[in-house]
């Protein structure tokens, strides 16, 4: 009872300090939106592939800073099946454009991979030395193959953006 009391005090106390709104000075949170240029868009392409670029070859190759990182597309890896074995290059390695860099090996195919871009290799994705399978799971995250430096960031103009590749791939579907 004596808390019911302190705590009726407290808030009689406090609503009478707070400042009262009439109201023409409440506003909606919609009127706060639009008066703040708040604006919302509904993208239906995910984050992971909208900043990618695409080779003829399936690869896919994304650029942060001077650095790339480069995998195979879904389609590949869905028209290779479950891949069992990744043979990728050493650190250091220097490669041309569109040069063969590696091999997926899955149960169905072998399948050759190539360099969308000049550069050189400065890193490997060793887990899927234990787990080529993330090639399957998870191509564009913790699938990727290599990361590589750009040397010449006007091949990148050459590839494809999601768009051209979607549409070169259902080319390719007939």
């Amino acid at each position: 009872m004596a808390m019911y009391a302190a705590l009726r005090c407290v808030s009689s106390n406090f609503s009478a300090a707070l400042p009262l709104l009439t109201r023409s000075t409440q506003i909606s949170s919609r009127q706060y939106f639009l008066r703040t240029n708040f604006h919302r868009t509904l993208s239906t392409t995910s984050s992971l592939t909208s900043a990618l670029k695409y080779t003829d070859k399936h690869e896919w190759v994304r650029v942060e800073g001077s650095i790339g990182t480069v995998g195979i597309s879904s389609y590949a890896q869905e028209s290779l099946g479950d891949i069992v074995y990744c043979g990728l290059p050493e650190v250091g390695t220097k490669l041309e454009q569109m040069e063969e860099f590696g091999a997926l090996e899955s149960v169905k195919a072998a399948s050759e991979l190539y360099s969308p871009l000049t550069g050189e290799v400065t890193e490997i994705n060793t887990e899927l030395a234990d787990n080529p399978g993330l090639v399957n799971s998870a191509c564009y995250e913790g699938g990727w193959l290599i990361k590589m430096t750009i040397d010449n960031p006007g091949e990148l103009d050459g590839l494809m953006n999601e768009d051209a590749y979607d549409k070169f791939v259902k080319s390719l579907d007939g």
